[in-house]
């Protein structure tokens, strides 16, 4: 199938994970037990889903000129990912997550953006065309909100649909939403965005109408797995989410917008695209990992 592309301009990270029977005091120094090293970002996450699921996707960010920014550009690569736009940072290293998990699955995590919160608008002046003439744009909030605003004024002026995943959330200005074509918070970031404490769907409702009111047309508020509430001219509806054995929700919300994305390109209703991201994530969570868990387009049953 020859579809619209997809543009993701976002965050790629490295996990760095030690596993401890328990997490270090202040001062306190610990033998830990296994270490690993994930692939990782909400804008990598995003992309690699979008692409495993069957889309046309271009991925746009900045990583450090280091081993960690060159291993993450050859596994895009491999995934058939268009690097073709990815910038190299030339002072700040590749974005790194320092992360220590106990045996009760608690952890702890310290993130060094480094060039991720390097992605500043001018890097963007090559990519112009190919944002102008995207099927679909995704973006998330681990680059500048400057850069985010820039992408979406630029799409919207040439009336292209801005996907937003407002995480990790932070209050957004009006000025930006208006050029927003779908938002997709989940709860806690429905209830920073708007102050509506969403606990049900009622609550989803009018959570959905404020970030309306702002511009928004389409809001699909993730609620894990119960599924997704969907609200937008002519359809308000919850979407159920397959039951499954969670293992690990690592990235579930990464793979539900790689999924939603690549569906309302191909041109599925938005009920059927968000059963679609539904189903995708709740593979994803039977899965161990970010990028790792994110399914195939052949793993994904439709209905």
């Amino acid at each position: 199938m020859n579809q619209p592309s997809i543009v993701v301009i976002g965050s790629s990270n490295t996990d760095m994970v030690i596993k401890t029977g328990h997490l270090p005091a202040p001062g306190e120094t610990i033998l830990g037990g296994s270490f690993f090293m994930n692939p990782g970002g909400k804008g990598a996450n995003q992309a690699v889903a979008a692409k495993r699921l069957g889309g046309n996707v271009t991925f746009i960010a900045k990583t450090g000129n280091d081993m960690f920014g060159e291993g993450a550009v050859r596994l895009f690569r491999e995934e058939g990912i268009d690097t073709g736009y990815m910038l190299t940072d030339a002072v700040q290293p590749s974005g790194v997550a320092l992360i220590t998990v106990d045996d009760k699955a608690e952890n702890t995590i310290v993130v060094a953006s480094g060039a991720n919160a390097n992605l500043m608008p001018g890097d963007l002046a090559q990519a112009t065309g190919i944002i102008q003439n995207a099927g679909l744009v995704l973006m998330q909030l681990e680059i500048p909100l400057s850069t985010v605003r820039h992408v979406a004024e630029l799409a919207a002026a040439h009336g292209r649909k801005v996907i937003l995943n407002p995480a990790p959330a932070c209050p957004l200005q009006a000025e930006l939403l208006k050029h927003i074509s779908i938002i997709t918070p989940n709860e806690t970031e429905a209830e920073i965005l708007t102050g509506v404490r969403v606990t049900d769907i009622d609550s989803a409702r009018a959570a959905a109408m404020v970030l309306q009111l702002k511009g928004v047309e389409t809001v699909i508020i993730t609620l894990g797995a119960k599924g997704a509430f969907v609200s937008a001219p002519g359809i308000e509806e919850l979407v159920p989410a397959p039951v499954v054995q969670a293992v690990d929700t690592t990235a579930a919300g990464d793979v539900f917008n790689g999924a939603l994305t690549v569906a309302l390109a191909e041109g599925m209703d938005l009920a059927d695209a968000v059963d679609f991201g539904c189903r995708a994530a709740a593979i994803s969570v039977t899965r161990l990992g970010a990028q790792a868990a994110a399914p195939y387009r052949h793993e994904v049953k439709l209905t």
